[in-house]
């Protein structure tokens, strides 16, 4: 089921829109049988790994793997827009906050610790390097606005929407 229908406006339009497809297509000269096999495998491995709440290997986006995107959580408001963003083991120095046009950019990097002693890792399980989030602001959003705050590994950004938007809303009553 396509739950983006159901959603008033499309904040990830543009990141979407980035995406590469996830199919390969064979080339002239491969074997096509051993290359249906190979994406055979890789939807059985996408299918196991969403049992195990991981995100699949088609969810990548770019060179970035899901595991590296932050979790975000949008919550729409009157007067505002609330979006949160997850950053765990990242610092605010490391966080940039930008807006081409209408498009709210989130980057940055989460960065490895170093150490001076030979280490052999047994399982290595966390992520490091460069994110990015783009989201598509509403026509309602007032940009010149914005705020953003960070603690705790959370950057919360308020987009604050114009009052127009709050005064074109009216209840319809429901006869019966």
């Amino acid at each position: 089921m396509n739950l983006q229908k159901f959603s008033p406006w499309n904040w990830f339009k543009s990141e979407s829109a980035d995406a590469p497809t996830g199919t390969v297509e064979p080339r002239r000269g491969e074997l096509t049988p051993l290359t249906s096999m190979h994406q055979e495998l890789d939807r059985w491995m996408d299918g196991m790994m969403r049992q195990f709440g991981m995100p699949s290997l088609e969810s990548r986006f770019g060179d970035m793997p899901a595991l590296l995107r932050p979790s975000l959580d949008i919550a729409e408001h009157d007067d505002r827009y609330e979006i949160s963003v997850e950053v765990p083991g990242v610092e605010e120095k490391d966080v940039k906050l930008s807006l081409d046009d209408r498009r709210l950019v989130i980057e940055g990097e989460k960065r490895q610790e170093s150490t001076t002693r030979e280490e052999r890792y047994q399982r290595v399980e966390r992520s490091y390097g460069s994110f990015r989030r783009v989201l598509d602001l509403p026509g309602d959003a007032r940009v010149e606005e914005i705020t953003a705050s960070f603690a705790k590994g959370v950057l919360r950004i308020s987009v604050p929407r114009s009052p127009e938007a709050k005064a074109s809303r009216r209840e319809i009553p429901i006869q019966g």
